[in-house]
């Protein structure tokens, strides 16, 4: 499409304004290589013309509709000089070299919506690599944010591939032609179409992103050394031990080999291609090697090396330009201080790790951060026969983080599982949606280190209870320790999911027995006994308790001390085959040292015996000796039939990990709930009040009416009232409003008292009314005072919205009273929230039951709440300068849910997290 005409550059050089510095980001390419968007400026011109001195005559021709060898100087100018609103130009580079070029200009010949004229080209040798959809992407969030609605472009028609990138952005052109030319135009507000294209690309660059660390074709090990003491040398052992089906190129200026491998003094040196460089240097070495690894093109690095922003301030600034200086020239960073990383596949066999062991081949990913914790896992991992598929400490995790490796193995089919170890959250907002979808089909499960923060404040301390509730509303399997995490991953990763809470319990030992059947009901679980099962004492009594049923439901299948293995296999067989049963717990424990082997072939020929049950296998093997913590299952051609069967030292351990389960399969079963906008909702015009009080002040609270004519705009609600300044004002708005009425006085600290003392209720006669209002001046030295209508009984309710320093806008609902107040009785969610999340968040307290009613109070409008929390939602994505809301209290009653007093503070917009062009965090 060609320029629109232009005119001569003035003679007096006209100096731009500066860009917004969020129009600055890394973006990853459709091949996982990182490439650098930034806004065009002046100094780039004698680049520019390089770049279109570079481009074929193919390329220039579909671009300028003729020859054009040489931008001229008119051009070169207008190009480089933009105000960044009506006129937008966005680079893409790799180091100093611009590899694509995009643009937009307003047309001020229209009438109609704000429109603009967008075009861009990209190099010959980086065609193919998506990095036209980024320009578009990025111009269309520019474009947005400076009012424009359209875009127009001009292109040729034989010009199939840039056709298909506006069609395959999701945004709905439409098209006429005029010979050879095709006239394109859509609008650019963001659909939902446009978002799913997004997360698309965004999830496939990522993948393959990490694909191309975890699969490299060649290895440098940089610092490679003799020692088996040293980084450098175990890094080297472990590779060369590991059979990496690639070369390795041992690094190290002072030897011509290392370990019987031809050594070369830098990267640069290497005459063959390199993927990945391990980096095990000091780090004073860490410039010198980085400026090789850049200019022998490596793709990604593992930096082994300590010494950067865990050690202070210097250590972060070190870091962040290190990554900086990385993601320039096109590389991914694992690190610093990293473990490692490793992939056994055996068409990889890569083991860049520091540890001394490494599980076998498995279907389990696993991220962390902690080098040392690291190889603990991975030890731990080993000795429970837990096998895994890749395997990556990211350390620091300065740039790949757990978001990353999330987008990896949902598209890997050798993971079924991921386990993640969570000290610090990069995109935490980005690792919801993500985990979201991920665990449709995939579970994780994560433990969250006592100390959890946000990238942007690594120093704070996130509230658990938040990343509880936040982390279920993703469907992420929580546990709190590493024990608990293989717990969870040897059953879900090789049995199936129960399809209820129906349990079995079979076993020899009454008491052990009994400990496994609390266990499960202190986690929500039902003991069940299948029928038709041999019981040598189910009418033994349980300890300290009276004799039970037979057919009582709650009893454990006892059978007893002198139990064959061919009892505990008719009865694990009755229990896969019994309608009632939805998981089976077995619990084996010798009165005498016993051959356990033949136990455990009985559990597994049981599984063999019912292989399509669909009901998941949990065992204890108490005073175990030889039998491994998975007793693999294999029919009689070899094959896996029912999966390994986990085994756990306790009853207690496997009941907790087949509840977890449970939960989590109960979350995936749910409909994907959407984000509903409630009816009578002006955003508009909110937007407009929002942007009058922004121009006044950078940030404050509104007042109390200001808050009221916001929420109006969302259809909320506050209980009408006025604000008065003398008793007879009161009195008028009382009888305006309507007897009774309350009076309550305005400072904050009176509103929130526990004893009420800055409020009047049930206020019936104008005397009392004025008695009221003088009352509370007294009290408060403040002659402001809201009369406000008396609103129904109800149960008192809290609604909040917060901007929190790792979630964003974080949405919290609870009861009201003192002693609620003081247990921590809240429960959070993440906005946007859906249909079926808002009923949630009310559901979700402990004592949310007082809701549904009591003897001594009605059942509540729940779905009133509900939708409240809906509209909330709505406000706080349409209006990123809100920054606070509070509605304290709520009284939800059989009717309505009536807001009593309303609070919202306004600021600068925060970072939104995850909304906008794709950009790496």
């Amino acid at each position: 499409m060609p320029d629109s005409p232009i005119s001569d550059s003035p003679s007096t050089p006209v100096v731009p304004p500066p860009p917004p510095q969020h129009w600055f980001a890394d973006v990853l390419a459709s091949d996982g290589g990182v490439v650098r968007l930034r806004p065009i400026t002046p100094a780039d011109a004698d680049r520019l013309q390089e770049f279109h001195a570079a481009l074929s005559d193919r390329t220039r021709y579909l671009r300028y509709f003729g020859p054009y060898p040489r931008i001229s100087p008119k051009d070169l100018y207008r190009s480089t000089h933009v105000d960044h609103h009506d006129r937008v130009g966005l680079l893409l580079v790799l180091g100093e070299a611009i590899i694509a070029v995009g643009r937009y200009e307003l047309l001020t010949d229209r009438s109609g919506p704000r429109a603009a004229e967008v075009a861009f080209v990209v190099a010959d040798e980086h065609q193919g690599r998506g990095l036209g959809s980024i320009l578009l992407e990025h111009l269309a969030g520019a474009a947005a944010e400076n009012k424009i609605e359209t875009f127009v472009a001009e292109v040729l028609a034989e010009n199939t591939v840039m056709v298909t990138v506006f069609r395959d952005a999701g945004y709905q052109v439409e098209r006429s032609r005029d010979g050879s030319v095709l006239h394109l135009e859509f609008a650019i507000d963001p659909t939902e179409a446009l978002l799913s294209v997004r997360d698309s690309r965004e999830r496939a660059s990522e993948a393959r992103s990490v694909g191309n660390l975890l699969a490299p074709r060649s290895v440098a090990v940089i610092g490679a050394t003799m020692g088996p003491a040293r980084v450098g040398g175990v890094i080297l052992a472990n590779m060369l031990s590991g059979v990496f089906q690639g070369p390795v190129f041992p690094v190290n200026p002072n030897r011509r080999s290392v370990r019987g491998v031809r050594a070369y003094p830098t990267v640069r040196d290497i005459p063959d291609e390199v993927d990945l460089a391990v980096v095990a240097v000091p780090p004073e070495a860490i410039g010198s090697v980085l400026d090789d690894c850049m200019a022998k093109g490596v793709k990604g690095l593992v930096v082994l090396t300590a010494g950067f922003g865990e050690t202070g301030a210097g250590g972060v600034v070190a870091e962040h330009e290190l990554v900086a200086a990385a993601r320039g020239h096109g590389m991914r960073v694992v690190g610093p201080s990293a473990l490692g990383i490793a992939n056994t596949d055996a068409a990889v066999s890569l083991n860049a790790t520091l540890a001394s062991v490494l599980p076998g081949r498995g279907r389990i990913g696993f991220f962390c951060q902690s080098g040392p914790l690291g190889a603990a896992i991975l030890g731990e991992a080993a000795a429970r026969n837990l096998g895994l598929s890749t395997f990556v400490s990211a350390g620091n995790r300065a740039d790949v983080s757990g978001n990353d490796l999330l987008q990896y193995w949902d598209t890997d089919s050798a993971t079924d599982v991921i386990l993640l170890y969570l000290e610090s959250f990069g995109n935490p907002r980005k690792f919801s949606r993500i985990a979201r979808r991920v665990a449709r089909s995939k579970p994780i499960v994560a433990v969250s280190s006592g100390r959890l923060a946000a990238r942007s404040q690594p120093t704070g301390d996130m509230d658990r209870s938040i990343v509880r509730d936040l982390f279920a509303q993703s469907g992420i399997v929580q546990v709190d320790s590493i024990s608990e995490l293989f717990d969870c991953a040897a059953l879900l990763g090789y049995q199936p999911l129960p399809a209820g809470p129906r349990v079995a319990v079979i076993g020899n030992s009454a008491a052990l027995n009994w400990l496994a059947v609390d266990a499960a009901h202190g986690e929500g679980l039902e003991v069940r006994r299948p029928d038709a099962v041999a019981s040598e004492d189910v009418r033994r009594p349980r300890p300290t308790e009276r004799v039970v049923d037979e057919e009582s439901v709650g009893d454990p299948v006892n059978l007893g001390p002198n139990a064959t293995p061919g009892a505990y296999l008719d009865a694990v067989v009755a229990a896969l085959r019994s309608d009632e049963i939805d998981a089976v717990i077995v619990v084996f424990a010798p009165p005498v040292p016993l051959p356990m082997a033949g136990f455990a072939d009985a559990i597994r020929e049981a599984a063999v015996a019912v292989p399509n049950s669909g009901k998941p296998i949990l065992t204890t093997f108490v005073a175990e000796q030889g039998i491994p913590n998975l007793l693999a299952v294999r029919g009689r051609s070899g094959t896996a039939v029912h999966g390994s069967i986990p085994s756990y030292p306790d009853p207690e351990r496997a009941a907790r990990a087949l509840a977890k389960a449970r939960r989590y399969a109960q979350w995936r079963t749910k409909p994907v709930s959407t984000v509903v906008r409630p009816a009578g909702i002006d955003a508009e015009r909110a937007k407009r009040l929002v942007a009058g009080w922004m121009l006044e002040s950078d940030g404050r609270w509104l007042t109390d009416l200001e808050a009221v004519d916001l929420l109006d705009c969302y259809g909320i609600r506050v209980v009408e009232f006025r604000e008065v300044r003398s008793p007879d004002e009161a009195v008028a708005a009382a009888e305006e409003l309507g007897y009774p009425v309350a009076a309550k006085a305005t400072g904050e600290m009176w509103r929130r008292r526990p004893d009420l003392s800055g409020v009047r209720l049930d206020l019936w006669r104008p005397e009392a009314v004025r008695q009221a209002y003088s009352h509370l001046v007294e009290l408060c030295g403040d002659p402001a005072v809201h009369i406000q209508k008396m609103a129904n009984p109800g149960v008192g309710c809290v609604l909040r919205v917060q901007d929190d320093p790792s979630f964003g806008s974080v949405i919290e609902f609870g009861l009201s009273g003192m002693i609620i107040e003081l247990l921590g009785d809240r429960a959070y969610r993440a906005l946007p929230l859906t249909a079926d999340e808002a009923t949630a968040l009310i559901e979700a307290p402990r004592a949310a039951p007082l809701l549904s009613g009591t003897p001594a109070s009605p059942r509540v409008d729940k779905p009133a709440l509900a939708e409240l929390a809906q509209r909330v939602s709505a406000l706080f994505d349409d209006l990123p300068e809100i920054r606070e809301l509070s509605f304290d209290p709520v009284l939800a009653s059989p009717n309505a849910a009536a807001i009593l007093y309303a609070r919202a503070r306004i600021g600068p917009e925060p970072s939104r997290f995850d909304t906008g062009p794709r950009r790496l965090g």
